[in-house]
C-alpha cells in the first residue's frame, strides 16, 4: 500500500481500502507477519536454536502440529515455514477437505518433488479430521512427500492419531499477553499495509480493542479494522466508536483495580448465597473483560471445597473439570464449562464445614496441640522398630468384618477432639449420622477417655 490509497479529509478509511477497485485484503491479512522479527509473542518456541525456529529459518524438515487458541499465529508459522523452504504453500480446512482433497494434494506434491520442489501441506482444524482422513496423511508425512504443519485448537494428544503425533514434532503455542496484543494493534495502524496512520487510536480504545480480543490478535485486528472504518481519516477511534462497530459496550473492569476485586467478590458472593443469576451476571463480566479463564476456574476450585465442601462431593469434580477443559479447549468454547460449573456451584447445597474443620484443626496445631504418634501407628518398617514399641499392637481394620475397629489413632492430647461437624445440607444429612457412628466405634470411650483396645 502508499500514501495515496487512503481517503482524503472527510472520507472513511474503507472508502480508499481498495487496490485498483479490487477490495483490500482484511486487515488480518495484510498485517500478516512476513519474518520471524514481525511475529509478536510465543518466544518460549522461537528461543536460539529452537525447532520452529530452524524450521522457519528453512534449516529444519519436520512435520508439526501447531497447537493452541485462535488468533495465536498458527497459520502465519505455517506460511513463514513454506516461505523458508522455498516449497509450495498448500492449505486444506478439516471442515470442508475430506479424503479425496488430501490424496490430491498428495499426488500433486509426489510429482512436484520428484522436479525437486517441496510442498507444505497446512491443514486448519486438523482435529475435525476422521481417522480415515488423517490416516491418509501418514505415508506422505512418513515420507517427506509433504511438509505438513496441522493447526489445531484441541489438545492433539486426545484428537489426533497415535501415528501421526509420533511423526510430528508437537508445539503448543500460547495465548497472546495484553501487551502482545496491544503491540500488534499499534503496528497495524501505523504500518503502510495496514491502516498507514489514516486514524489515530486512543488509550482507552485501544484497552477495550484487547480485553474484546482475548489473546486473539486476529480478533483484535477484525474489531480495530470495524471501528476504522467507521472514522474518518484523521480521526481518533474512541471507545465509542469501538463498541459502535462491533455492538458490544465496554465493560467497566480493570483486572488490576477495584473492579477486578468487587466483581470477584461479587461473583463468589452470589454463589455463596445460591443466586445463580447474578452469579451468571458477574462470569459473564469476568469472561466479556478478557479475565483470564484460568482465574476463574481457580476460584471456582477453591469455592467448591470452601463454601460446599461435602454437601455435595460432586461440585469440587465439577470446577476442577471445568478448569481441565480451560487448559485443554482454550477458550471461547471454554467458557461454557465454566458457566456449567458456575451454574453447578450455585445450585447446590451449601456448607462451610469442611473449612471449619480445618480451620479448628490448623489453630490446635498452631497452639501446639501436637502430641506424639501413638506408638502403634508408628511406621514399622525398618530394623529396630518392634524393640522400640513402633507399629507393635496396631489393628488392621480390614481384618474386621466391618472394616471398623476400636483404636486410638489421635495423639493423647486430642483423643475425642471433633473437628468435623456435618451441616444437615446436601450429602451430610446422610453423612452426619454415619460421622457419629465412626467416632462412637474407634473412639470405644471409657470414662477415661482412653480408647478401649
Amino acid at each position: 500500500m502508499t500514501d495515496g490509497l487512503f481517503a482524503a479529509d472527510g472520507e472513511s478509511v474503507s472508502d480508499a481500502a481498495s487496490v485498483d477497485g479490487k477490495p483490500a485484503p482484511p486487515l488480518a491479512v495484510r498485517m500478516r507477519p512476513s519474518s520471524l522479527d514481525e511475529i509478536v509473542g510465543q518466544q518460549h518456541l522461537l528461543g536460539d536454536r529452537s525447532p520452529l525456529r530452524r524450521l522457519i529459518a528453512g534449516s529444519g524438515a519436520a512435520s508439526v502440529l501447531l497447537y493452541g487458541p485462535p488468533g495465536t499465529g498458527k497459520t502465519t508459522m505455517a506460511s513463514l515455514i513454506s516461505q523458508a523452504t522455498g516449497g509450495r504453500f498448500e492449505a486444506l480446512s478439516a471442515l470442508s477437505a475430506g479424503v479425496k482433497e488430501v490424496r490430491a494434494v498428495i499426488d500433486v506434491a509426489r510429482r512436484r518433488l520428484a522436479q525437486g520442489q517441496q510442498t507444505v501441506l497446512f491443514i486448519d482444524e486438523v482435529h475435525r479430521f476422521s481417522k480415515t482422513q488423517q490416516d491418509a496423511l501418514l505415508d506422505a508425512v512418513e515420507n517427506r512427500i509433504v511438509l505438513l504443519v496441522a493447526a489445531t485448537t484441541e489438545n492433539p494428544s486426545f484428537s489426533v492419531v497415535a501415528p501421526l503425533l509420533s511423526r510430528s514434532l508437537v508445539l503448543q503455542l500460547r495465548s497472546l499477553t495484553e501487551e502482545d496484543v496491544e503491540a500488534v494493534l499499534r503496528r497495524a495502524v501505523i504500518d503502510p499495509r495496514g491502516l498507514n496512520g489514516a486514524v489515530s487510536l486512543s488509550d482507552e480504545a485501544a484497552r477495550h480493542l484487547v480485553a474484546v480480543a482475548g489473546g486473539d490478535a486476529r480478533r483484535a485486528l477484525t474489531a480495530l479494522e470495524a471501528s476504522a472504518d467507521a472514522t474518518e481519516a484523521g480521526g481518533v477511534i474512541e471507545v465509542a466508536d469501538v463498541e459502535a462497530a462491533i455492538d458490544r459496550a465496554a465493560v467497566r473492569y480493570d483486572r488490576d483495580g477495584d473492579q477486578h476485586y468487587d466483581v470477584t467478590s461479587a461473583f463468589i458472593k452470589s454463589i455463596r448465597g445460591s443466586d445463580v443469576d447474578a452469579a451468571l451476571h458477574y462470569l459473564a463480566r469476568m469472561i466479556s473483560a478478557g479475565e483470564d479463564p484460568r482465574f476463574i476456574a481457580r476460584r471456582l476450585m477453591i469455592h467448591a471445597s470452601e463454601d460446599i465442601g461435602m454437601a455435595d462431593p460432586m461440585a469440587l469434580q465439577t470446577a476442577v473439570a471445568a478448569a481441565q477443559v480451560v487448559q485443554m479447549v482454550g477458550m471461547p468454547e471454554a467458557q461454557l464449562a465454566l458457566s456449567q460449573a458456575t451454574i453447578h456451584l450455585a445450585t447446590a447445597p451449601k456448607s462451610g464445614a469442611v473449612t471449619s474443620a480445618l480451620g479448628k484443626a490448623m489453630t490446635d496445631v498452631a497452639a501446639g496441640k501436637a502430641g506424639n504418634v501413638p506408638a502403634h501407628l508408628r511406621d514399622g518398617h525398618y530394623a529396630g522398630a518392634k524393640k522400640l514399641g513402633n507399629a507393635v499392637g496396631y489393628r488392621f481394620p480390614h481384618d474386621d468384618p466391618d472394616g471398623v475397629l476400636a483404636q486410638q489413632y489421635a495423639p493423647d492430647e486430642l483423643v475425642g477432639v471433633d473437628y468435623y461437624e456435618p451441616t444437615d445440607h446436601g450429602f451430610e444429612r446422610e453423612l452426619a449420622p454415619r460421622v457419629g457412628r465412626l467416632r462412637s466405634i474407634v473412639r470405644g470411650l471409657t470414662s477415661r477417655g482412653r480408647s478401649r483396645r
